[in-house]
């Protein structure tokens, strides 16, 4: 069996815990074709509503789409659009025992207003206070009982800096992974950027890695990158680096271990596309990495197949998640090399 079809057989029996923000998003949908007359903005007239799973449940659903079975943690407000939240995850028929409802926040809404097939505004409902103690308490709970309850294979912190995600919640989960050997891939933000200790695959884009190791040379020199990750990595001790390029693709790096030095690949886009929207491509990117890992699959394939994804969920408007039956089929022909 090779590479491509392990990933495919196999990931129905994977458990994936993904701890991290969620988010409901709403879309307005219409056709612009005048100015109002009262302030001078365009005017959509409305064609249709809908409502997704957004944020750490993205993940969730690319996860689902690829054959896994995603466990979400995370806080929902008791208003309506957390209802809505829990009847969109029981119609996707994803596992909803990690949902934790309180009324001291509201759910995090994003409503995103398209005329044209183009975003021309976005409202957003939140609070981005870090979680009281209780409440962080009810979510590391709620994890361990996952942990004892399910084989769990990877663990995913999706943080969007919302407040969910902090340095404890952080520090215990990946304790627990420990006893557990489970690894822990993280697709950070700044809040949170440097409490990432001793994890298995760190994943930002690259502002998500200037701001988090407040680099401000906006020059891009490989050379200087590659030994900016190389020393975070090793202060951190992290075991993989994944930065994303968006249209230049992705740097890997990762421990040589021949003889435990530091080795950087540059992974470049394999085909040009046309990009739509960049929303939600690095949710897929994290969940093919983290299932790729769960899988016990080469990182450099994991690598190739992620940033082949990353690039695939580009070329549609609005958060989807990756195809899977598009993602193989593109695999076939672009990762010849791992089809072994």
């Amino acid at each position: 069996m090779n590479l491509l079809e392990i990933f495919d057989k196999e990931a129905k029996n994977k458990n994936i815990l993904i701890i991290g923000d969620i988010m409901l998003d709403k879309y307005v949908w219409g056709e612009v074709s005048r100015i109002s007359p009262e302030a001078p903005v365009p005017v959509v007239n409305v064609t249709k509503i809908e409502s997704r799973l957004g944020g750490s449940a993205n993940v969730a659903l690319n996860l689902q789409s690829l054959g896994a079975n995603p466990l979400l943690v995370g806080v929902i407000g008791n208003d309506y659009n957390g209802s809505e939240f829990i009847k969109l995850m029981k119609n996707q028929k994803v596992n909803v025992e990690g949902l934790i409802t309180t009324s001291d926040r509201p759910t995090i809404t994003k409503t995103r207003i398209m005329g044209n097939n183009i975003q021309m505004l976005r409202v957003d409902e939140e609070n981005i206070k870090n979680l009281p103690d209780a409440l962080r308490q009810q979510i590391l709970l709620r994890i361990t009982n996952l942990l004892e309850k399910y084989k769990i294979d990877a663990i995913v912190f999706q943080d969007y800096d919302k407040g969910v995600i902090d340095a404890l919640l952080i520090k215990h989960v990946v304790q627990l992974s420990k006893t557990y050997n489970i690894p822990v891939c993280v697709d950070p933000k700044k809040r949170n950027f440097n409490f990432y200790n001793d994890v298995t695959l760190f994943k930002p884009n690259l502002k998500e890695f200037r701001e988090g190791i407040n680099w401000n040379d906006e020059s891009f020199n490989i050379n200087s990158l590659f030994d900016k990750i190389h020393n975070f990595r090793e202060e951190k001790n992290i075991k993989y680096i994944m930065v994303t390029l968006g249209e230049k693709g992705m740097i890997l790096a990762k421990t040589n271990t021949n003889n435990n030095q530091y080795s950087t690949i540059n992974i470049n886009p394999p085909k040009v596309r046309q990009v739509r929207d960049v929303s939600g491509a690095g949710d897929t990117v994290i969940s093919v990495a983290a299932l790729g890992l769960a899988l016990g699959l080469d990182i450099e394939f994991v690598s190739e197949l992620s940033n082949l994804a990353g690039g695939i969920v580009c070329e549609y408007v609005g958060v989807v998640p990756i195809n899977k039956k598009q993602l193989l089929e593109e695999a076939k022909v672009y990762l010849k090399n791992f089809d072994k």
